[in-house]
């Protein structure tokens, strides 16, 4: 998916061309997260994004390569204020908090999003690629950014490879989610970051 389109500031992409228009961009992105959230995603269609934001499906096409990639940048421009990057505070700081909000975030329509979304790109292409590309990729290279730091400072005592330190912290959460079997808590959330990252005891 590169050549054609660049990187907008809400982190979707665009085809070159006319410059996108921020409001609509907006309706457009907000609308196809109202509908899978109320509606499901089988009734999430072109079609139904377009009359719900008021905007041409010729529009929606120019301007997203597929439905999935339209669905996963809706999923993204809810999880940036649903479940933000934290920027401020140590480097187990940021994690705790961001560990704890995702995990109070898939308690609601957040979360059966999430797992429809993955659910629709793994039944339409086979696999999760696309979700990696347009969605987890860039928040799980940030939070490796925020691992790093905390190895340097003396912060985050494991000294494991940040990405496997990530996925065992992540990986679990979903995992936990997914399948039920114990429950997810907050709580669980800041136990696990301490198991996986053995912060020191100021940190």
């Amino acid at each position: 998916m590169a050549g054609s389109k660049a990187e907008t500031e809400d982190g979707t992409t665009a085809r070159r061309g006319r410059p996108r228009s921020a409001a609509t961009t907006a309706a457009i992105l907000q609308s196809a997260y109202i509908l899978m959230a109320t509606t499901g995603l089988a009734a999430t269609t072109i079609d139904a994004i377009a009359r719900h934001s008021n905007v041409s499906k010729m529009t929606i096409y120019k301007w997203w390569p597929s439905r999935e990639a339209l669905l996963i940048d809706a999923f993204l421009d809810q999880a940036s204020r649903a479940v933000p990057l934290p920027g401020t505070g140590t480097a187990v700081t940021r994690i705790r908090r961001h560990v704890t909000t995702y995990v109070e975030a898939l308690q609601g329509e957040f979360g059966r999003v999430q797992l429809a979304v993955i659910s629709e790109c793994i039944s339409k292409a086979g696999s999760a690629e696309l979700f990696y590309e347009r969605y987890l990729g860039l928040r799980r290279s940030k939070m490796l950014e925020t691992i790093v730091a905390g190895q340097q400072d003396g912060s985050i005592g494991a000294n494991g490879a940040p990405g496997d330190l990530y996925d065992a912290i992540y990986g679990s959460l979903f995992y936990r989610y997914v399948f039920g079997i114990k429950p997810l808590t907050s709580a669980y959330a800041r136990n696990l970051v301490n198991l996986v990252l053995r912060p020191h005891a100021d940190a």
